[in-house]
């Protein structure tokens, strides 16, 4: 018994467990760390994170190419960035939009600046939205934590899951590796422990707080499915170098990009601008 779990642990789906836990785990201390902390160091840590994911796009699309655009789309978002380290998030957002905007209509006619217009659209998100719903008080906090929790915990069940049933694909044109059994476990463990992490922190668990874990469990594969389509599609494997042995940036939080995004919007749907935290937990 024991050689053969040997053999099944060495086998080649297996391969890349521990590059991946240790990236997740070096990751995980410097985002838990500063997440905690909170305030300007954090913004700090998230106006780098949006430069480096813009440059990582740029990279695997190709949109350094178009210059001047790319240049002036670079240009808008470390603006953008900095006004959010000065905690002016809406700012922020009006200075990304008012780009995308601009850089729509300059390039109506060619088209040939779409990779870097929604880079820039990918990129801000990354940056603002955990920005904005960390904020400075506990429920930017606890918010942030139940995001990671879905997130993580769909990731990791989706590939012990996926690699322990086997069964379907899910998208092989897209990424040949991930089944339906993965999305399904990730999508359960996801929901499960989100709901267990809210109730934790909150003494209570309602039918919002389900149906959004499962909903960011979701958008969260998604966009992990999302970036490797990118990769695919202009044949590159790792977003950058950024990780050493690993890849870029991106192939570490393409899933907490989407899924920060969808509950920063929720927030701000329930709760407005200032405190968009406060839409998912009333602490």
């Amino acid at each position: 018994m024991g050689l053969e779990l040997r053999r099944f642990f060495l086998a080649g789906s297996w391969s890349d467990l521990k590059s991946r836990v240790i990236s997740a785990l070096i990751l995980g201390v410097i985002v838990i760390a500063l997440t905690a902390i909170g305030g300007w160091p954090f913004r700090v840590l998230c106006a780098l994170t949006g430069i480096i994911v813009f440059d990582e796009w740029a990279r695997m699309t190709r949109a350094k190419r178009v210059r001047p655009i790319y240049d002036f789309a670079r240009g808008a978002l470390i603006v953008a960035v900095v006004a959010l380290v000065f905690d002016l998030g809406l700012l922020a957002v009006a200075i990304v939009g008012a780009a995308m905007v601009f850089i729509a209509a300059t390039d109506r006619d060619e088209r040939s600046a779409r990779w870097v217009h929604w880079g820039l659209f990918y990129a801000g998100a990354a940056a603002l939205a955990p920005g904005m719903l960390r904020g400075s008080d506990p429920a930017g906090l606890t918010t942030l934590g139940f995001i990671i929790v879905v997130v993580w915990s769909t990731d990791i069940f989706a590939y012990f899951t996926g690699r322990t049933l086997g069964g379907p694909k899910l998208l092989p044109a897209v990424s040949p590796k991930k089944t339906l059994s993965g999305a399904a476990g990730g999508l359960l463990a996801g929901t499960i422990l989100g709901a267990v992490y809210a109730h934790l922190v909150s003494g209570e668990v309602g039918a919002f707080i389900i149906i959004l874990a499962a909903i960011l469990s979701v958008v969260g594969q998604a966009g992990d499915l999302f970036e490797s389509w990118i990769k695919r599609r202009f044949g590159v494997k790792d977003s950058g170098r950024l990780i050493p042995g690993h890849g870029g940036l991106m192939d570490r939080i393409d899933a907490l990009v989407v899924a920060m995004a969808v509950t920063w919007a929720v927030g701000v749907a329930i709760a407005g601008f200032g405190e968009p935290a406060r839409g998912i937990f009333a602490l």
